[in-house]
Parts: structure tokens; sequence; C-alpha cells
């Protein structure tokens, strides 16, 4: 058995990240694989610091639009093979998802949408959770295990978030939005961190105002999530708080394979 330690990490920006002093923490960890989320940049626009990591393979998908969306992956062990995207160019143009097939497992690396900008923007959001679940079935019922990480941009349940009944009609808390993490459950896919924390308090996004992150006033909006039959392989799963870097904090899961 290998035991492999996984990080995902909306960094709001990769190059504020890096000043923020976020990716100096990456480096002194060194998980076997870091997934980013709202990396906001194209590799051309950033210096090899960023992009030619010794000891990592990195690999980004980008938005069009520059300065916007974007994930990135750095992974210990090569991929046996990479996909940009999931196959619906409306989405896809966005940069939102890398998909890394490996020995025992492939791993989705996904920046959903978020829907809090207008009602044309939640549609899209919803849109790509109706368009990316499919996809996901489609490699569990090929028998293979996956590992889906990354910035879901809605809380589960109550528990996942400070102020539950405030939150009630907006973007990221709307029953709708929870419904289909509901379907995702059902669909066989299990919260990671649930597994070995079934307590409040945990969150993983605290907004810049009113100092919310120090009071703790925050929302659980980024998973782990693995299919069923893989969650025995599952070890441990975390959030860190205290590592600062953006308004997410990093999460993570070990794994024996």
């Amino acid at each position: 058995m290998m035991a492999r330690r996984l990080i995902s990490w909306n960094v709001n920006g990769l190059r504020a990240f890096q000043k923020n002093g976020g990716f100096t923490w990456f480096l002194q960890e060194r998980p076997d694989i870091f997934c980013l989320q709202e990396t906001k940049a194209q590799p051309q626009q950033l210096d090899e610091s960023l992009t030619a990591i010794d000891g990592y393979h990195v690999y980004f998908a980008s938005a069009e639009r520059k300065g916007y969306s974007g994930v990135a992956l750095y992974t210990r062990e090569e991929p046996k093979h990479v996909a940009y995207g999931f196959g619906v160019e409306r989405f896809d143009n966005e940069g939102r998802t890398l998909v890394a097939e490996y020995e025992h497992f492939t791993l989705l690396n996904v920046y959903f949408p978020n829907g809090k900008s207008s009602e044309e923007r939640l549609q899209y959001k919803m849109d790509f959770y109706e368009a990316f679940l499919p996809f996901l079935d489609e490699i569990t019922s090929q028998g293979k295990n996956v590992i889906l990480c990354g910035d879901v941009n809605t809380a589960h349940k109550a528990i996942d978030l400070a102020r539950p009944k405030e939150n009630e009609t907006v973007s990221g808390f709307l029953p709708e939005e929870r419904a289909w993490l509901d379907k995702l459950i059902t669909h066989g896919y299990v919260d990671t961190f649930r597994m070995f924390h079934p307590e409040p308090d945990y969150y993983t996004w605290w907004s810049f105002r009113a100092r919310a992150r120090e009071r703790n006033v925050g929302w659980r909006i980024d998973y782990f999530f693995v299919n069923d039959a893989f969650k025995d392989h599952v070890t441990n799963a975390f959030i860190l708080p205290k590592v600062m870097g953006a308004d997410h904090c990093p999460l993570g899961i070990e794994v024996d394979v």
C-alpha cells in the first residue's frame, strides 16, 4: 500500500496567493497532489516559479477570459492521462475542470460556478451541476474509482455554514443547490470530511468583511468526494483553517492505494 496526501485549495488568484505566502506553504508541505481552483491566470502569464516546480508535473486549465476562473494541478506522480474540461464547450471555455487518470483512481479537480452575481449565473451553475454528474457517473460505470475535489460553491447542510437561517435565500445555500449535493450522494459519492468529522464549526471559506474568519463565521463549500467503493482507502480527511493565503483555506485527504 502506498499512502498519498492530496490537498485542494481555492486560491482566489494564483499570483496574489503567491504574494500572500500560500505557495511557500505548498513548497514546504509538498503534498503528493495539490489541486488549485480560481487561479485567475493562463500559464503564459505566470513566471516559472509557479509553472516549473522541481519534483512536480504541472497542468493548467484556463478560462478563455483573462484573469478569471481556472484550475491547476501539481502532482508528483505523472498521470496516465489528463483531460481539460468534460466535453461541454460552454463550461470548458471557463477552465473549470481538470481530469487526471492515475493507476488506482481518476482525480477530478473542479471549480464549480458561483451563482451569486445574477439569475443567469445561477442558471449556469445549475446547468453545470446537471451536466457534470452524468460525466462523473460515466467514469464510475467503467469500474474506475474517483476522487472529486474542489470548490463546489454550495454548503450542503445547516451544519456547513455559521448562519444557515440568514442565508436560506442566498446562492450557495439555496434548496435547489443543496438538492444537487443530495443527488450526488444518492448516486454513490461520499463526503470524506464527514466520514471523520460529524461535528459543527468547520468551514473552508470566510468573507473578508466583518472579521468573519477571526470569528469563524464561515461556509464549508470546498469538498473531497469519493465513490463509495473507494471510501475505505481514505484514511484521513481534514480542513486547515489556520493556514492563510486566500479567503478559502486548504483541505485534504490521505489515501492508501
